[in-house]
């Protein structure tokens, strides 16, 4: 049992009704799961309010119900009124859960690409380092030894106060989180005073119905991190580093290309060799040492940049940060998988046009005998996405394989129809081969020596929606079933 006025505590309120000297089991914020005794709190979704579900959270056992404008509930039932109740949620939760993350050193990195690579790259080296670290993230959330998939980049901010609480208790140290500028909007990170946040790069993105009303504000909600926390670092090179930063109320510490950069990079060169992509450089300036990592490209480099620049805060040898770095792999970023010695076939997820244009043109800087890119788009999505990706394959690949990704109530044929669209306004050859299993099979069995073979779109997830089921499918399972069929395993 928790005092009610203890764990409102941390936050301004008028007490419409009732009295907040009240003691309660549970916190919850989903109607469904209202216990005996519970203080509830009614959050405004996209599609359902639960302030209108008050008076039934407080017949199912509710005593305190903080909402943001007066509820009908039953007489007697303590009614607390907040400006927001997300932010609200925040607070509470922390009290709730008995502020855990001030038991941990915690790092939040923002930024519209490199999030996920750039937070793996940083446990990879803390745990190589022997310092047990907790990590929130787009692809799962990694307790100990549990790893638990993610529905969302950042989640409610309940669950994150819960899944800092099971890692104090699991006995980690360090928690790195990727922190979605929706999680900022939404207020899942109040209250959270981060040690450590990370701007990795801006560009046009979650812009919408349901997300941003404009690029200004998905930029104003990123640079919130930077008011949140004790030591920004940050990216010079971004042509948005300057705006992320207005109003920051943190130390600042750069990284980037620029001479004028606090943690440098130069000297890089691109490593390749037959099932090896890599780049190497020089990190100088508040560090200084050569660096390479299994991993292609310039933006390789800016995400391992960022480890170094957070992990030698934690007073890392070089030597495990660079054994770390050379070791570290993200599910679905840039996953190499082994299947010859003559050609390269990796897995990423680049499933719009930006994405897989960064990541075609990263490619296509180590020459490879052909660049071979095999996606398809899912289904009930804008179909702009189809014509501009279908594009963007046709100019940089020699080699399109249009298949099905998640076709969910549309037809797959429907959807490579619409990719076909974007690919003829280009010369790049293509074939259709709906089922991805053979699309994978395809290409497999016609790889030529030199190839650099991408599947994209799927990158980490492990299933495949079609009309409202969603249906194993790995494509790391689907390669070896293809390698066993073929006889080359």
């Amino acid at each position: 049992m928790r005092a009610a006025r203890e764990l409102l505590k941390d936050l301004e309120y008028e007490v419409l009704s009732g009295s907040v000297d009240i003691n309660v089991n549970e916190l919850v914020y989903n109607t469904a799961k209202v216990t005996k005794e519970s203080l509830f709190v009614c959050i405004k979704g996209m599609s359902f309010d639960s302030h209108e579900a008050a008076s039934k959270a407080a017949e199912a056992g509710a005593v305190v119900i903080v909402a943001e404008r007066p509820v009908e509930v039953p007489k007697g039932t303590t009614v607390v009124l907040v400006k927001d109740t997300r932010y609200a949620l925040a607070l509470i939760s922390e009290s709730y859960f008995d502020y855990p993350a001030r038991k941990l050193k915690v790092i939040g990195i923002t930024g519209t690409k490199g999030k996920t690579t750039t937070a793996f790259m940083i446990r990879s080296i803390l745990e190589h380092a022997g310092i047990s670290t907790g990590l929130i993230g787009t692809i799962e959330t990694i307790i100990g030894d549990r790893h638990i998939p993610a529905d969302n980049t950042t989640p409610e901010s309940y669950a994150i106060q819960e899944d800092f609480a099971q890692m104090v208790a699991a006995g980690c140290k360090v928690v790195v989180m990727e922190v979605s500028s929706q999680g900022l909007k939404l207020h899942r990170t109040a209250g959270i005073s981060f040690d450590l946040g990370i701007f990795t790069n801006l560009a046009p993105d979650h812009i919408g119905p349901g997300e941003h009303e404009s690029f200004e504000e998905y930029l104003e909600c990123k640079s919130r991190l930077f008011r949140q926390c004790k030591v920004g670092i940050v990216n010079i090179d971004d042509a948005y580093c300057s705006q992320v930063l207005e109003g920051h109320t943190c130390e600042v510490e750069t990284y980037g290309f620029s001479e004028k950069a606090d943690l440098r990079a130069s000297q890089m060169r691109l490593i390749s060799r037959p099932g090896y992509l890599g780049v190497a450089y020089q990190a100088s300036g508040v560090v200084n040492f050569p660096v390479e990592i299994d991993l292609p490209g310039k933006f390789s480099v800016y995400n391992s940049l960022v480890a170094i620049g957070v992990c030698r805060h934690f007073d890392i040898p070089r030597e495990d940060m660079l054994e770390a770095l050379k070791a570290a792999k993200t599910k679905g970023r840039i996953e190499k998988i082994k299947v010859s010695d003559e050609f390269t076939l990796m897995i990423d997820y680049a499933h719009n046009a930006m994405s897989l244009e960064s990541l075609l043109t990263t490619l296509r800087e180590y020459e490879p005998k052909r660049l071979v890119c095999v996606f398809g788009c899912g289904g009930n999505r804008s179909r702009l996405r189809r014509f501009e990706m279908g594009e963007v394959s046709g100019r940089l690949a020699d080699l399109t394989v249009i298949t099905s990704d998640n076709p969910r109530y549309e037809e797959p044929k429907a959807i490579i129809d619409d990719i076909k669209t974007g690919m003829e306004k280009t010369d790049g050859a293509y074939v259709e081969i709906i089922d991805r299993k053979e699309a994978i099979r395809y290409v497999i069995e016609h790889g030529r020596p030199g190839d650099v073979i991408v599947l994209a779109g799927k990158g980490h997830e492990d299933y495949q929606e079609i009309r409202g089921v969603k249906y194993p499918m790995d494509e790391r399972v689907l390669i070896q079933e293809v390698l066993q069929e073929l006889g080359r395993v």
